[in-house]
């Protein structure tokens, strides 16, 4: 199984980089597919590593990339590696062990060789970590037969003695990532509580490329992985093998995307969440496909709130969706399915010790919910538990077989290491400092197209526009930074865009991968990314973003500069996250837009008041795939503006914390050039979605949050910190679909033209209010 995972990703990867077309730069020749040979290293592995961290104390020495075997691993399937793997982790004065509760001053990626790596206790995860295995040859974490310890990796490790402490907060457990990795439990009894990963993280991680292999005994207790809360987050291409549970998982939101699960008692054990997206999802010969803690309707009885599941095949499981709790022979909590295909499944929907919802059998449910469902303007609530309207997917965001089109994170396993061009070989510094703009510039107009532009580790001032044509492919290391300042950027009457991803009409593969966005000082003129690219013809996802960021804190803007309840205009950070234009196209997986709520380099994680004016403005006619989230800014976080064929999976949002004080839109002004929504005395903090004039809007899961009013939560208990939150205009309300929206501290859940349609308290769900559907 796991090698189709691999040659899934290699043949995406070949198959979208053999066509380039509107090339920009003076490339002679498009790059084409990879031309490493079978038995060449990952590129990773034998590419100059010259990566910094260009805020760190001692950034000369400071080591970024580490490759275990350097630390002493061996990889034999015989020796204990667990001691240097863990040196590679915490060498150099990383942030971890308790003491620290974030840092982006020490970024690391922790490599593993092709190798088996036996290991007899947990691999502790530093904070700003990426562990990457080798993509062409994935190497086996081998937890031995006396393996001692919680779980092989722990991304928040419990303190000894600490009385449930752990390293991190988990709300803020901010920026992991792990790749290609077999992690194999099979050496351990059956009988031991044994965990392949515990994954307790919030946003801006990801896991990609993972199998756990767990015994398939009967009544054993191996788990895949284990996750107790938390704010994620996004997680793909994960394959799990037996156990007791595939994974069992509790955090307020999360999207998973192709997951496969084979042989285990329970595939996904759901603990407690605010809203999960599942979209491609595999389950085999299980006994039961999700198990669902459900019935809770308040904070102290929080359980799983709600499940979206799409694209999902289950066969020979006895049960496919089981609650834990009976509620008047019901099923508790929201759920909707989209597009499942069952086989030899006799339950699809049933009670622990009840009542059979649904029946299964061999069959195809098309749209079904269980919740409260709405449709047009009344706002009267129908308590449904049958077939719903169906998702209107534009066929431009569907594969071949029909379900929603998946890209993986592209890590080119099939380039060879000349294939790449590093900008600080061809003289950027990253240093935080200098002005690189000039040589990234070159750097892209020589090489675009012809070789993958690697950005090395460290942060690299710009000063003005980095322009970038269709057709390039640009890599970071440890999320290599692009630090936007100086005058070009500083008025928000006449915004300057900082990365501009190719120009109007132009076609071609375009990739960002594992890279950050942010600016230096007050920015209130800088549009971070202007995304103009747009798919070859016949192909989709050609044009995308993976594990990148857009970050509103750091230089000059941090707790001293920019304390909670000040307004200073000194804290503007941006005038527009991302752009993208009417003609473009674009696949987000994993992308964070994130305007600071605290300072992440403070000891005590400070709050801060940061201001950013905008999130994400679509303007796309499509097709555009968005699973990512956008946090904090001042107007919106999502603008659909005059956009078509839009799929968003779980889109999770926070308003200002300083809102109304002061009111949305200050300290910007609205533009009606960028399709601003109008504020007023009523209508005075942030949407968290705002669409009009779109068509074919899919909304597939979604959590908007407000949890404070000017830094008071006094306001929760009525959901009163806001009045509207999302809102839908009346020319777009027909081809708008909404599934499994929950909300926060917002009087109304759903608006339409400005005016509110469903009330949060009708659709109390734990500590959020949960809405199943909503259609016309």
């Amino acid at each position: 199984m796991f090698s189709k995972i691999y040659l899934l990703l290699l043949s995406t990867v070949l198959g979208l980089t053999t066509q380039v077309s509107g090339l920009g730069s003076s490339c002679s020749a498009p790059l084409g597919g990879g031309t490493a040979s079978p038995s060449d290293p990952f590129w990773m592995e034998t590419i100059t590593h010259q990566g910094t961290s260009a805020f760190n104390s001692n950034p000369s020495s400071y080591q970024v990339f580490r490759n275990v075997k350097d630390f002493g691993a061996k990889g034999d399937g015989v020796t204990d590696d667990t001691a240097a793997i863990n040196s590679a982790m915490s060498s150099g004065g990383r942030c971890g062990g308790g003491s620290c509760a974030s840092s982006t001053l020490t970024p690391a990626i922790v490599y593993f060789p092709s190798g088996t790596y036996v290991v007899s206790s947990a691999i502790d995860m530093y904070y700003y970590t990426q562990m990457i295995g080798d993509a062409k040859n994935p190497p086996t974490l081998l937890a031995s037969s006396g393996f001692s310890g919680f779980a092989v990796i722990d991304a928040d490790p419990y303190v000894p003695n600490g009385y449930g402490a752990q390293w991190y907060t988990n709300q803020d457990n901010f920026y992991r990532s792990i790749r290609n990795l077999v992690i194999d439990l099979r050496q351990m009894p059956a009988t031991t509580s044994a965990i392949g990963l515990h994954w307790q993280v919030s946003q801006a991680t990801s896991l990609m490329n993972i199998v756990v292999e767990m015994s398939t005994a009967s009544g054993n207790s191996h788990q895949g992985m284990f996750m107790e809360n938390g704010s994620g987050g996004f997680m793909d291409d994960l394959v799990f093998n037996g156990g007791q549970y595939g994974i069992q998982i509790g955090n307020q939101q999360f999207t998973v995307r192709n997951l496969t699960i084979n042989n285990a008692q329970t595939a996904v054990s759901g603990i407690w969440n605010w809203g999960w997206t599942f979209q491609g999802v595999t389950i085999n010969n299980c006994q039961v496909g999700f198990a669902l803690a459900t019935g809770g309707t308040s904070q102290a009885d929080q359980t799983v709130g709600s499940e979206a599941i799409i694209d999902a095949v289950v066969t020979n499981t006895p049960i496919f969706i089981q609650s834990s709790v009976a509620s008047n022979g019901k099923l508790a909590g929201s759920l909707v399915l989209n597009n499942i295909q069952l086989n030899n499944v006799p339950t699809a929907v049933g009670v622990t010790g009840g009542a059979v919802v649904l029946n299964g059998g061999t069959t195809t449910i098309a749209s079904w919910g269980q919740g409260n469902v709405f449709s047009g303007t009344s706002g009267n609530v129908a308590f449904t538990q049958g077939n719903i309207p169906a998702a209107n997917k534009a066929s431009s965001l569907l594969d071949s077989s029909g379900r929603v089109f998946q890209k993986t994170h592209p890590q080119y396993a099939a380039y060879a290491t000349s294939q790449f061009v590093s900008v600080k070989s061809s003289g950027a510094k990253g240093d935080g400092h200098t002005d690189d703009t000039t040589v990234i510039q070159n750097v892209i107009n020589e090489y675009a197209g012809c070789k993958i532009i690697f950005f090395d580790a460290g942060t690299y001032y710009v000063t003005n526009t980095i322009t970038v044509p269709a057709g390039a492919q640009i890599v970071g290391e440890a999320w290599s930074v692009i630090l936007a300042g100086g005058s070009a950027f500083s008025n928000q009457d006449s915004p300057t865009v900082v990365f501009q991803a190719g120009t109007t009409g132009s076609q071609g593969v375009f990739e960002v991968t594992d890279m950050i966005f942010s600016t230096a000082g007050a920015a209130p003129g800088a549009i971070m990314i202007e995304w103009n690219v747009h798919d070859p013809s016949g192909q989709q996802g050609a044009a995308g973003m993976w594990d990148t960021h857009l970050r509103s804190v750091g230089t000059n803007m941090q707790s001293g500069q920019c304390p909670a309840g000040s307004e200073n205009a000194a804290c503007q950070a941006a005038f527009l996250g991302i752009h993208l234009t009417s003609g473009s196209s674009a696949y987000f997986e994993g992308t964070w837009v994130w305007t600071a709520d605290h300072d992440l380099d403070s000891s005590t994680s400070t709050q801060t008041s940061i201001f950013t004016g905008r999130g994400i403005l679509s303007q796309s006619a499509g097709p555009v795939w968005l699973i990512g989230t956008s946090e904090h800014a001042a107007l919106y976080q999502y603008n659909l503006a005059g956009a078509q064929d839009h799929w968003i999976g779980f889109a999770q949002t926070e308003t200002p914390y300083y809102q109304p004080t002061p009111a949305a839109p200050a300290p910007f002004f609205t533009d009606s050039a960028y399709n601003d929504p109008t504020f007023s005395s009523s209508i005075n903090t942030a949407w968290g979605m705002y669409i009009e004039t779109s068509q074919n809007i899919v909304l597939f899961g979604a959590g908007f949050y407000n949890f404070f009013q000017n830094y008071g939560q006094s306001c929760l208990t009525s959901n009163s910190c806001q009045t509207q939150i999302f809102n839908i205009d009346s020319a777009s309300a027909a081809s708008v679909g909404v599934y499994s929206v929950s909300t926060i501290g917002s009087t109304y859940q759903l608006s339409v033209a400005q005016n509110g349609v469903v009330t949060a308290s009708s659709n109390l769900d734990g500590y959020q209010d949960t809405l199943t559907a909503w259609s016309t």
